[in-house]
């Protein structure tokens, strides 16, 4: 299911705009109805009035904020004092069109979009960890959880695909990430039957990793979706992945 997604984001033509969108949808949905909420449960505890889940999930937000402002500012000031040429180094295009803008890096990182998606990978292995640890508890309890991340894979395998490739990363770059992010849940599952990871740190990593998402799909991802195209149509595949996500949580609880 993470290759279907990542293979059905790599075809996708002139719309790309649509695939962002859509894309942005399914990482809200992930964060409201999956990420959060696992990780409320799982990090019990409160400092200063405020759960310790929340607090990470704000953390996450704001590293990657000051992550990619600390880049944009860097570079800012670097083209103050270096020679300015009329050549470009081109962005590889997400499904085979060039970004928006022009065919010009503007401010992107590539390694941003890299460790962007390898977090989507190291959440894969906690979906493949949940899986086994639910499959210890009860078998129809681990049949349950599998579905859910199963179902969930392929918007995994659709973001890390889709985020690699609009920080100017090539097609390479992500096809090899892709297939990290397939292996990932089975290492996943292969590391519960070493040791277990304390509930706890669990449910800070969760929280942690929610806001890395929201900050990449409100402050990233959407506004280069509707930046070269109407709004409607993008805004429609949003509230659809964001709805899609809640369908595939619901049946699976």
């Amino acid at each position: 299911m993470t290759l279907l997604g990542g293979l059905v984001a790599g075809r996708v033509g002139d719309k790309r705009h649509l695939v962002l969108g859509l894309a942005a949808g399914l990482m809200l949905g992930v964060v409201g109805f999956d990420l959060l909420p696992e990780a409320l449960d799982a990090a019990s505890g409160k400092l200063f009035g405020v759960d310790h889940a929340l607090l990470m999930f704000v953390l996450g937000f704001l590293v990657l904020h000051v992550v990619e402002r600390s880049v944009a500012i860097h570079r800012a000031h670097e083209s103050e004092y270096a020679v300015h040429h009329h050549g470009h180094r081109a962005v590889p295009a997400v499904g085979g069109v060039a970004p928006p803008g022009g065919s010009h890096v503007h401010g992107r990182s590539e390694n941003l979009g890299l460790a962007a998606a390898s977090a989507l990978c190291l959440h894969s292995v906690m979906d493949g960890f949940a899986i086994g640890a639910a499959f210890q508890v009860a078998d129809s309890f681990g049949a349950v959880v599998a579905v859910a991340v199963i179902a969930h894979d392929f918007a995994d395998g659709f973001n890390t695909y889709t985020i690699t490739r609009l920080y100017g990363n090539d097609r390479r770059r992500a096809l090899v990430l892709l297939l990290c992010d397939a292996v990932a849940p089975v290492l996943g599952a292969g590391i519960t039957l070493l040791f277990s990871i304390p509930e706890q740190i669990v449910g800070l990593y969760l929280g942690f990793f929610a806001g890395f998402l929201m900050y990449l799909a409100t402050s990233d991802i959407l506004p280069e979706a509707h930046s070269p195209h109407p709004s409607r149509s993008t805004l429609l595949c949003t509230v659809l992945g964001t709805g899609f996500m809640w369908l595939v949580i619901g049946l699976a609880s």
